[in-house]
């Protein structure tokens, strides 16, 4: 059965391919460039009340940096700046010559994972299916996945694999630090592993308007089960703050399910849909556009907190050992 978001992003996108600014002709004049990706946000963004961004004082000030002498790259980097005000990891300008991003929303944070010391959990004889690597521990007891992009693929056959070597365990480790998100399909497609009936796990809503508030009524989105093999034993999912997109929403579904708990570091947040738009010289502008809510109507844009708070301890890490994953088995073989 199609999940009501699958039925819903048509609609939505149908909506911003006919709302969001269009321009007729090629231009590189610094002001029109200007009010238009200034005008595009305004009309579309979908966090200006959330993020309480004053959008009107933001143009204003920045209007005040634009010079009809200024050349291309002075120009970018004004429009950068002013899409940083957003704050928002899906909001970002493309040239030919540069990429506009915001990253201090897991800069600033600890990164409670390493890439050597996790090589150290996964060894060498681990096993490899898509974008999973996989293996046992614990006297092979608890079954370890490692998941680090939800861009990398993620087929059923994969999964079939993968939860069929770990017939025999009694808990699962979902490893998905440092998942800067991907593909929402890879999100829901792995999710629907873990339940056995059809569950609401969120809500979306499009925009109707073009004001900072014009938006339509929660959709729900349900996940229906998977036709293949399901785990609903115990399962951790080991998450830190740069757990982004649909990592973010991998998150935000695994949390509803009774056997799930979530351990390790706040994610990063980025629960916008996001979408694009093009300024009059070419540049191409990606933003978030349509809110995506937990079960509860509440936005995760800036994070869900774990179920079990913990962070690799320096005396942990100088010994090579993850106390992240040290605790999850610890739980798993406790339970």
């Amino acid at each position: 059965m199609k999940r009501v978001w699958m039925i819903i992003l048509p609609v939505v996108l149908l909506f911003f391919l006919l709302s969001c600014q269009k321009t007729d002709e090629y231009t590189v004049d610094a002001r029109e460039n200007f009010e238009a990706l200034w005008k595009i946000l305004d009309e579309n963004y979908c966090f200006f009340s959330y993020k309480e961004v004053d959008w009107d004082e933001v143009h204003d000030r920045y209007s005040a940096q634009i010079m009809d002498t200024m050349n291309q790259y002075a120009l970018f980097d004004v429009l950068a700046d002013m899409l940083a005000e957003l704050k928002d990891g899906h909001t970002n300008l493309y040239s030919s010559f540069d990429v506009a991003r915001y990253w201090d929303w897991y800069q600033d944070y600890p990164p409670n994972f390493y890439e050597e010391l996790n090589e150290k959990y996964l060894g060498k004889d681990y096993k490899i299916a898509g974008g999973l690597k996989y293996r046992k521990m614990a006297n092979d007891s608890i079954g370890y996945v490692r998941y680090s992009s939800f861009s990398s693929g993620l087929g059923e056959s994969n999964l079939d694999y993968m939860f069929y070597y770990f017939r025999d365990c009694k808990g699962l480790i979902i490893d998905i630090r440092n998942n800067g998100g991907g593909a929402l399909t890879y999100s829901e497609r792995f999710a629907s592993r873990f339940i056995e009936e059809k569950t609401l796990v969120g809500y979306v809503q499009y925009k109707q308007g073009k004001g900072h508030d014009d938006f339509s009524e929660p959709y729900p989105i349900e996940l229906a089960p998977s036709a293949y093999i399901r785990w609903l034993r115990p399962v951790i999912v080991l998450t830190n703050r740069h757990c982004y997109s649909a990592a973010n929403d991998f998150v935000q579904k695994m949390r509803t399910f009774p056997q799930v708990l979530i351990l390790g570091d706040r994610t990063g947040g980025g629960s916008g849909f996001p979408f694009t738009s093009e300024l009059p010289n070419g540049w191409t502008v990606r933003f978030s556009a349509c809110p995506m809510l937990d079960a509860d109507k509440q936005l995760t844009e800036f994070g869900i907190d774990p179920d079990v708070s913990v962070a690799i301890s320096e005396e942990d890490l100088l010994e090579g050992i993850d106390t992240i994953i040290e605790e999850a088995i610890r739980l798993l073989m406790e339970n």
